[in-house]
């Protein structure tokens, strides 16, 4: 019985300091000191995504791998120095994550119009909803009073970030190390609506794993091979990759989910029954991915007088 209050008191505590992290951010943090943020980052996003519209999905996955590595404090920005040693150069980030310099042509925007004012953990958080929105996908309120971090981890980012060959198992404990439930984990997969994945990432899926459709893993081959092209190119939804809806639902019903860890949300466990509902209304997944992305980018958020505001995102004042 004590064990089992343990499984059960941990993800409490975890959800309720989620809470509390949500209670000190506010969507008017910005209202007097920077009344133009929203517009910036927003403009600026806008000409990111017309450039490229991969740009949406890869300010999203910027965001999320920041925020599962202590927390939504842009320590993912921080460039590598002679003396420190930071998260970009991670197994999940390294020639992997991409947006750094978006992010930076942000910043420069907002430093101009409002110097030393805005962190770069806000305007992550901020960049993130704009590439869904300029997608098609849902908006929401993003809230406002995260500082940057002055440090970064290595082994965090490379021990709490979820692998593309994750199983159900792994995939729920790490977001409930995380305050995050396995719906919500559901629901946050669905960002791979948009997007695309190396081929270093499902190689092991098209060649090994049995539950993926033929002709799927069949056209997967021909530009992924069994070695050699580890950075080609798939999209992470075949129907809509530039898209942002349910499709990447739809596609995990008949076995085309792009990475092992994406078919393992539709395998006979728990979460088939809510890939159904997304994949039947996309309504339903589009309010609940706006509701769960809220609460992800409020993990552990530096707010008060921890950290700082960075005036370049890629190194500490």
């Amino acid at each position: 019985m004590a064990v089992s209050l343990k499984l059960i008191a941990l993800p409490l505590l975890l959800s309720l300091l989620v809470c509390a992290s949500q209670a000190q951010l506010s969507a008017n943090f910005y209202s007097r000191s920077c009344p133009n943020l929203k517009g910036i980052v927003r403009g600026a996003m806008t000409q990111a995504v017309r450039r490229e519209p991969r740009i949406g999905a890869s300010i999203v996955r910027l965001l999320f791998h920041d925020c599962f590595v202590n927390g939504c404090d842009a320590s993912i920005l921080l460039d590598d120095t002679s003396t420190f040693t930071g998260e970009k150069t991670a197994r999940p980030n390294s020639n992997s994550v991409r947006g750094f310099n978006v992010i930076d042509d942000i910043k420069t925007r907002v430093e101009a119009a409002c110097p030393s004012t805005v962190s770069c953990a806000d305007i992550l958080a901020l960049a993130a909803r704009d590439g869904v929105a300029l997608l098609g996908g849902p908006s929401w309120t993003v809230t406002f009073g995260r500082r940057d971090a002055r440090t970064a981890s290595l082994s965090d980012a490379n021990s709490q970030i979820p692998p593309p060959f994750a199983s159900l198992s792994t995939l729920i404990s790490s977001f409930s190390a995380k305050g995050l439930s396995a719906g919500e984990m559901t629901t946050l997969s669905g960002a791979h609506t948009i997007g695309q994945a190396r081929c270093t990432t499902f190689r092991s899926r098209i060649y090994n794993d049995t539950n993926i459709n033929g002709p799927f893993a069949a056209r997967l081959r021909a530009n992924c091979p069994l070695s050699g092209g580890d950075n080609n190119l798939a999209p992470l939804d075949l129907q809509s990759p530039n898209g942002f809806g349910n499709s990447y639902y739809q596609n995990l019903l008949t076995q085309r989910g792009l990475l092992h860890s994406d078919q393992e949300l539709f395998n006979g466990g728990s979460q088939d029954a809510l890939v159904r509902r997304y994949s039947a209304n996309n309504g339903l997944f589009s309010r609940d991915f706006a509701a769960a992305m809220v609460k992800m980018s409020a993990i552990s958020p530096l707010t008060g007088t921890n950290g700082e505001i960075r005036t370049n995102c890629r190194r500490v004042n």
